[in-house]
């Protein structure tokens, strides 16, 4: 994996979890960088979110630093506001940059006071511990009950040069996105104006966190970001412009996918697919309603093909279509046709479905242009235990 120049990392403990784990990182942008964003629309937001917002207002979209704390959300508290000021201008301090240049961001619990000193008591060190090298060490950071890390890397070939596009995104639980995911930053070293930055964004999400759920939940704190600092010097038109989208896309697509495959108490990613509706709008609310279906995700916990759940779930999506024009298919195995049972291979089709990763395809016969895909994941006891427990 290569990393686009112009950025630095650190991550440090800094006390906020119960274990010494880091839970404080940075990253730097040299030159300040050109940034597209999307927070939650949770009406309850977290200080962070916020902030941000202002701050990338005040900034006219310029950032120099993303400063992300783990182990407390920073939200719904009494004195979240001012944590999230006095950290930023700590932080730009300690950078020597604009405190409207740099962006805080929170996970954790919510609703539990988050103690300052801890942040900006921290930032010496943590500054110190600035190296392109540390990219790997933020992304651990910010994990909370995330098991495994979550990055992706691209790059795109132009006529100056390569350039490259990596990012990184923490999420187990309390995903279901509107307007981004937990938290996901991606980094771009091309020249790209704010426009077409924004452009990039707004597609990608589409096809990749607006495409994901784990449990129907959407976070307060939720945050993308997407920086092009453009310190390789190269700036892609035309075709280059597209194919840098597509990168961007891409690797947002595959943390979309990360997070869905380790959602929490996850043993099985499930890919779904919905096709041939009047129209993709349609085809999403099918897709979206069968992924948060615990029914639907509890039956592949088990691999057990019960279309009859999938089919119901498409039935009270919202959707507009005739039952009969309907099939089924899971592991491309069909299983309903024309909103009827088929025949097919039980043992089989149940061997399949002990896969890490399911697919499941709703496929209306009309021939409608409406496709969507959703990303999501199995519902296991693990779910409970973990969020019966996780404050305590």
């Amino acid at each position: 994996m290569k990393f686009p120049t112009g950025y630095t990392y650190a991550a440090i403990y800094a006390g906020i979890r119960k274990q010494e784990k880091n839970d404080l990182a940075l990253i730097v942008s040299t030159p300040p960088a050109v940034a597209a964003a999307m927070f939650t629309r949770n009406m309850v937001q977290a200080a962070p979110v916020r902030l941000a917002r202002k701050n990338l207002a005040s900034s006219k979209g310029r950032v120099a630093a993303v400063l992300i704390n783990a182990g407390n959300a920073n939200c719904a508290t009494r004195t979240g506001d001012r944590v999230a000021l006095l950290s930023t201008r700590a932080a730009a301090k300690a950078l020597g940059c604009r405190a409207d240049h740099v962006l805080p961001c929170s996970t954790g619990v919510i609703g539990v006071e988050l103690d300052p000193n801890l942040l900006t008591g921290s930032l010496t060190p943590l500054v110190a511990k600035l190296s392109p090298d540390a990219f790997e060490d933020v992304a651990n950071a910010i994990m909370t009950t995330d098991t495994r890390q979550k990055i992706a890397w691209e790059e795109v070939s132009c006529e100056g040069g390569v350039v490259q596009v990596v990012g990184m995104a923490k999420g187990s639980g309390m995903i279901q996105p509107n307007m981004a995911t937990m938290l996901a930053f991606v980094m771009t070293d091309a020249v790209v104006k704010a426009d077409d930055l924004d452009a990039m964004l707004e597609r990608a999400v589409e096809r990749s966190f607006h495409s994901l759920t784990v449990d129907g939940d959407t976070s307060t704190n939720d945050t993308t970001l997407l920086l092009a600092n453009g310190a390789s010097g190269i700036k892609p038109r035309g075709r280059e412009r597209d194919a840098l989208a597509d990168a961007v896309a891409r690797v947002m697509e595959s943390l979309a996918r990360q997070i869905a495959a380790d959602g929490e108490g996850a043993r099985k990613l499930i890919v779904i697919r919905a096709a041939g509706f009047r129209n993709r709008k349609e085809a999403a609310r099918i897709a979206r309603a069968v992924a948060n279906s615990p029914l639907v995700k509890t039956a592949i916990a088990g691999s057990d093909a019960n279309w009859g759940r999938i089919l119901a779930a498409a039935g009270y999506s919202g959707a507009v279509f005739d039952p009969r024009d309907v099939d089924v298919r899971l592991q491309q195995t069909l299983v309903c046709r024309k909103g009827l049972a088929a025949d097919y291979d039980e043992p089989a089709l149940k061997a399949k479905l002990d896969a890490s990763e399911v697919e499941i395809e709703i496929l209306h016969q009309r021939e409608g242009k409406g496709e969507a895909r959703f990303f999501t994941c199995d519902l296991t006891e693990g779910y409970i235990q973990i969020n019966g427990s996780y404050r305590t």
